[in-house]
């Protein structure tokens, strides 16, 4: 199961709250007799989810509320409001099209799989990650690969990173001009090469959280102390603050002392999820402050035909994923109907999903109707692959496949490049994920 938090229907001021103490949240959630066996969390810049495997939902969504209260001043209204829960199948739809890029502010970018990289490895590191969990991630991230390769999304370079620059175009002059980065995740892994190519100087690097060194190093840029970064606000033309950290780094004071002779103006891109720079800064003379909201706000369209493919591809990752050992079977058939089916579901879904800025009513309308609808379609599906599974026993499977033809016209024996998701399983094998059954 999963709880989503997201640009799409949540205040990111919500989200920000949301996402306090999520370094620590996995842990919280599995220590002692809890019902969790696993979890990943993953919070970023416009988006607050929490993965789990666990025998009963509700269980799982109370304990995630209960530590989510400990650790911020959310009452539990809020946080119960605020996280909408997918099970099975949505779950792991859910997430293929999140590493995809296609639930992103930017449709298509590609910071968004670093990010479900890192979630799934710090889960990892910290001992809360579940085989079951370990496997949705893993499918996730090579769904994210196919879909990058075969089909378009994201070619146009568009990102969160890349349209917040355009937008500080109109106070900043790349070329020649200098910068300061805070914070070391895949914002700033993006933002180095794409400062890099307008012509910019990086003067350095700071990370609250201690991993200045290492990026550093890694990208050949000073690492610098706090009293560092106070000192560079007087020289440098443009900060981009991504640190996922949960405190402000920038208040006013600072940079007020730090420019108090500056004799040009400061461009501040602040792409957190907790703003790394006090509300107050953009009101202060000769500073330009470009946050997530204007980036939401002007993030171009992709093209309705990539987006069309990639759930193509997403929708086969979640057949594979779900059938599991079933697969094995009869089961190119039994994945070709539930591509199928869904395929056709997201076709659906995707021209009734309310526009942004919608109404919270809206969107929580639309939500219900998704998830009925999504439940519908498992139940539609049950039958079928019972069949499969019985006509395979009895050795029949020839009547299975040509009454899935003779029924929906489709033909399992499709040519090895007929569909760009076959890469999946060139990559995977025959998954035998369980999360579907495990919720």
């Amino acid at each position: 199961m999963s709880l989503v938090a997201s640009h799409h229907n949540r205040d990111l001021t919500v989200l920000e709250q949301l996402s306090v103490g999520s370094e620590t949240l996995g842990s919280a959630v599995v220590q002692g007799d809890s019902p969790i066996r696993g979890a990943v969390v993953l919070p970023t810049c416009n988006r607050f989810e929490v993965y789990l495997e666990v025998e009963d939902v509700e269980s799982g969504r109370t304990a995630v509320i209960d530590a989510i209260e400990r650790a911020t001043s959310l009452d539990r209204a809020a946080i119960e409001q605020a996280l909408a829960t997918y099970e099975g199948d949505d779950a792991v739809q859910h997430l293929l099209s999140v590493a995809s890029g296609l639930e992103s502010m930017v449709v298509g970018e590609r910071e968004i799989s670093g990010q479900v990289r890192r979630a799934h490895n710090d889960a990892q590191s910290a001992h809360h990650l579940s085989p079951v969990l370990d496997r949705l991630f893993q499918s996730a991230l090579r769904t994210s690969r196919v879909v990058a390769s075969s089909t378009g999304l994201g070619t146009s370079g568009r990102s969160v990173v890349s349209v917040a620059f355009d937008l500080a175009s109109a106070t900043v002059t790349w070329e020649g001009s200098r910068a300061v980065l805070i914070g070391t995740g895949a914002l700033a892994e993006t933002g180095v090469g794409s400062l890099l190519a307008r012509g910019v100087e990086i003067a350095g690097v700071y990370s609250p959280s201690g991993r200045g060194e290492e990026f550093g190093r890694r990208h050949g840029i000073a690492s610098l102390s706090l009293e560092d970064l106070r000192a560079s606000l007087a020289d440098v033309d443009l900060v981009l603050a991504c640190s996922g950290g949960e405190s402000i780094v920038l208040t006013p004071a600072m940079v007020s002392a730090a420019r108090a002779d500056a004799l040009r103006d400061l461009t501040i891109v602040d792409l957190a999820l907790h703003r790394d720079v006090a509300p107050g800064v953009a009101q202060m003379r000769g500073v330009h402050v470009v946050d997530l909201d204007s980036v939401g706000a002007t993030a171009p369209g992709e093209s309705v035909n990539s987006i069309e493919a990639a759930r193509a591809i997403v929708a086969h990752a979640v057949a594979r994923f779900g059938d599991g050992e079933t697969a094995r079977a009869l089961d190119p058939a039994v994945v070709a109907l539930r591509e199928h089916v869904f395929g056709l579901l997201e076709r659906e879904l995707a021209k009734v999903r309310p526009a942004a800025g919608a109404t919270a009513e809206a969107v929580a309308q639309s939500e219900a109707t998704e998830q009925a609808l999504r439940r519908f379609a498992r139940t539609l599906l049950h039958t079928p692959t019972v069949r499969a599974r019985e006509h395979a026993q009895a050795g029949q499977t020839d009547r299975y496949l040509g009454a899935i033809r003779a029924l929906y016209g489709i033909d399992v024996d499709l040519p090895a490049d007929a569909c760009p998701a076959d890469q999946i399983d060139a990559e995977a094998g025959h998954d035998s994920d369980a999360f579907g059954h495990h919720h």
